[in-house]
């Protein structure tokens, strides 16, 4: 069973049960056990034809004329059948799955943490969402926090990566402006942020939200969208998670040469304003894709280097969120097509993460 999505119209979703294929020689079937569902998989499906999102597991042909999608998630899964002798039946893995009760792959490249899919349409895509990650070798993993782990550590790589570039690009210290400043990429990056000396952060958001993004105290200062003339001044950066060109505009014209770097992460407000113009004041956004920094710093530090840093880290969110998140769970195909409407509407309380199982409970 698959959820799948209109890819013209993100808020039409089909539900398509259709039987197991059998594996062929080099194969395995996962059976999709939870998943975590946040506004970056929103943003996974408004930026899918621009960054590929969508051929990570491809909808199958549709005979209504649209063009179907499959929204990639976060999630665990257990091996249930294998054709591959290093992969062994009940091998639970972690890693880039489909809103689906299964997954069938070409398991490859073996290490001692994991395995590749090598599926030939996988390939052209970044590596770093093509491994499948052995839960019992994870650095990370707890099994009693495995919802913190599908909701918030791919949205806090991201999020450590946003400050490392920062960083890395003498961006630092300085004013940090951040939109969209409920969603967990956001938040993720204002804690790293407010951690570094010299860091000055500043949350845009809703005022439904802005309570809650005071009460986080990651921020040094938060502001609603409709009080942008209240930014402070000086060189500046800007994170935009928000993807609303009309909030990019305003930043960009409030700064003007003042900003000094723009980057564009996500898409949380997907319904906004038409793209970013071209005749913005100051630099022009450049589109922050994570697998490109995670590669740089692999290269630089050495793998174990990145993930010494990032497992770090990641212990001292993973405790600091347990102050003010908390999770829900949603049963069925129904159960996790509501959760989607639901953040596509962006009707979701920002206290809240959604794990989610196409399996009935």
């Amino acid at each position: 069973m698959d959820l799948e999505v209109d890819r013209q119209h993100l808020s039409t979703v089909r539900i398509v049960d259709a039987a197991s294929p059998a594996l062929q020689p080099g194969e395995a079937r996962l059976r999709v056990r939870r998943f975590a569902l946040t506004a970056n998989n929103i943003t996974y499906a408004v930026f899918g034809d621009m960054m590929q999102y969508w051929n990570f597991f491809p909808a199958g042909p549709a005979d209504d004329g649209v063009n179907w999608g499959r929204v990639p998630v976060w999630g665990f899964a257990d091996v249930v059948e294998s054709t591959v002798g290093e992969l062994a039946e009940g091998t639970r893995v972690y890693g880039y799955l489909p809103m689906s009760h299964e997954l069938v792959v070409q398991p490859g490249r073996f290490d001692d943490r994991g395995f590749v899919d090598m599926a030939a349409h996988r390939a052209p895509m970044a590596a770093a969402y093509n491994r499948y990650v052995f839960c019992d070798e994870d650095p990370i993993y707890d099994a009693d926090r495995e919802p913190h782990q599908m909701v918030l550590y791919p949205l806090f790589f991201t999020s450590f990566m946003i400050d490392d570039v920062l960083d890395d690009t003498g961006q630092l210290p300085g004013t940090v402006v951040i939109s969209s400043a409920s969603a967990k990429t956001a938040i993720g990056a204002a804690y790293l942020l407010s951690r570094r000396e010299g860091a000055h952060v500043v949350g845009l958001t809703s005022a439904r939200n802005a309570e809650f993004v005071r009460e986080l105290g990651c921020y040094h200062e938060v502001l609603t969208y409709d009080a942008l003339h209240e930014l402070p001044s000086g060189p500046a950066s800007y994170v935009d998670i928000a993807g609303d060109s009309a909030v990019t505009r305003a930043v960009h014209e409030h700064f003007a040469d003042s900003l000094k770097y723009s980057m564009i992460v996500g898409g949380t407000h997907w319904d906004g304003p038409p793209a970013v113009p071209g005749d913005l004041p100051g630099p022009t956004p450049e589109f922050f894709f994570a697998p490109s920094q995670i590669a740089k710093r692999s290269k630089e530090w050495g793998r174990d280097g990145l993930e010494a840093r990032t497992v770090d880290a990641w212990g001292a969110y993973r405790d600091w969120v347990d102050g003010w998140l908390h999770f829900e769970r949603s049963h069925g195909a129904a159960g996790v097509e509501h959760t989607y409407q639901q953040l596509l509407a962006g009707r979701v309380d920002p206290r809240v993460g959604h794990v989610c199982t196409m399996e009935d409970e």
